[in-house]
């Protein structure tokens, strides 16, 4: 039983490693598209980074990236940028991949 209650545990140690990850890969994506979006709708300066903590937090709504999408397809709309869909989707693609290539690079 010893080897098998070992399996278990190595098994949830890899579990809870993986999603903190996860997490860690999703907020850095969150960081990159914060940047993105600030950059399009004219923020600068010290205007960046409270606007990417609110992007980061606004993924903490929901599972999925919907909650993400809409504040900044919101944001993107009020600052008068024209921006498809399938154009903020796709980037979010990009910065995903980008995002995961840093986190696990630093591991």
């Amino acid at each position: 039983m010893k080897s098998f209650d070992d399996r278990k545990n190595i098994a949830e140690k890899k579990f809870v490693l993986t999603a903190e990850q996860e997490f860690k890969i999703d907020a850095r994506r969150n960081k990159l598209l914060g940047i993105w979006v600030a950059d399009l709708i004219g923020k600068s300066g010290d205007d960046v980074t409270p606007y990417v903590l609110e992007v980061i937090k606004s993924d903490m709504e929901e599972p999925g990236d919907d909650d993400v999408f809409r504040k900044i397809k919101q944001d993107i709309i009020a600052a008068g940028v024209q921006l498809s869909d399938v154009e903020i989707r796709s980037r979010m693609d990009v910065l995903m991949t980008e995002a995961r290539a840093q986190v696990i690079g630093q591991d």
